[in-house]
């Protein structure tokens, strides 16, 4: 009987340790296919969320690096906005001290049940069954709450979005009011300083060239031109990324970049500059291949693939527009 026990134990510590990778795999799955955030600045909507257009329907992802501060919610923030804040900062359930000592009692544990120490008899299998499902619970819960915070407070897809409409020739790809009011804030934060701009077919057509520009002198890793085409901190971004990839012996090749849709999210002047944000599905043949044999990695070197995200660009007065921020979407 006690021998028995002592095998299942072992058993049921191997099952606890699957279970909690399983549910760390789920999670960072989750959090990629959720996208990853954005980078650069958006002046001072560096930290508020784009307005959902047809083009984007879901909320943009929130920009995570960048040099811009971020507003002191509690003063500028609607109200019941500084509560969020405060609960976004509190750390979450395994969070803190009270984390990491739970962290080792549940590794302790796993170690004196897998080596055969601590427990005994039955009244000790009775006992780690109770532990096992107890562990079991606490990582449920856990990921149930972590996965409800994680939900972006936005709508999710508008249901009266119809089917993207087939264009015409002389169809131009981008549409004046996407979903957003010019200048306006959509988390409450107030803009006294901010004045609505409106973006004209000229500088629509200009973001559609810009977004073949930026991705062609991406792939071929052409740094002048994007210094010509980005801010120097959005420009900083995007020499990080291809530091990263070509340090791991690898590449980014993009190319037959195709805006298939796209319109405004919001569009505003502060600080004697023009911002513009606009979401763009595109297509373009884009994977990622390793730099000394060019043999594919990921991706379909020989198949298109859609992608919609939501650009930012802005311009000194009379100055030529640049790439300021990019964020993700869904």
């Amino acid at each position: 009987m006690l021998a028995a026990a002592r095998r299942l134990r072992k058993t049921t510590a191997f099952m606890v340790v699957a279970i909690a990778t399983m549910f760390a795999a789920m999670d960072y799955a989750e959090a990629r296919k959720g996208g990853f955030g954005g980078f650069g600045s958006r002046g001072s909507k560096t930290y508020s969320a784009p307005p959902t257009t047809k083009t984007a329907p879901d909320a943009a992802a929130p920009v995570q690096r960048s040099m811009t501060p971020q507003p002191a919610q509690s003063q500028r923030a609607a109200p019941g906005a500084a509560g969020q804040a405060a609960n976004a900062q509190r750390p979450g359930l395994f969070g803190g001290f009270g984390g990491a000592l739970l962290g080792g009692l549940m590794l302790g544990g796993l170690v004196g049940m897998l080596f055969g120490g601590g427990l005994g008899g039955f009244a000790g299998f009775l006992g780690l069954i109770l532990q096992v499902g107890l562990i079991v619970l606490l990582i449920s819960l856990a990921m149930r709450f972590f996965r409800s915070r994680q939900q972006p407070a936005t709508a999710g897809p508008n249901p009266f979005q119809s089917a993207p409409e087939q264009r015409g020739p002389q169809a131009a790809p981008f549409s004046f009011g996407g979903g957003g009011a010019s200048g306006s804030d959509s988390q409450g934060f107030a803009q006294p300083d901010t004045l609505p701009y409106e973006a004209t077919a000229e500088d629509l057509d200009q973001f559609e060239v810009m977004l073949a520009e930026v991705q062609d002198a991406y792939s071929r890793e052409d740094y002048a031109a994007l210094r010509q085409l980005a801010t120097p901190e959005a420009m900083s971004y995007l020499a990080e990324e291809l530091g990263e990839l070509a340090s791991a012996g690898k590449k980014n090749v993009v190319s037959d970049v195709k805006l298939l849709q796209g319109d405004v999210a919001e569009a505003w002047h502060e600080d004697g500059k023009d911002y513009v944000t606009v979401a763009m599905r595109y297509s373009a043949v884009d994977y990622i291949a390793k730099r000394d044999s060019g043999e594919p990695l990921s991706g379909d070197p020989d198949a298109p693939a859609e992608s919609t995200e939501v650009w930012t660009f802005v311009r000194s007065s009379g100055g030529d527009w640049l790439l300021s921020a990019i964020q993700g979407t869904g």
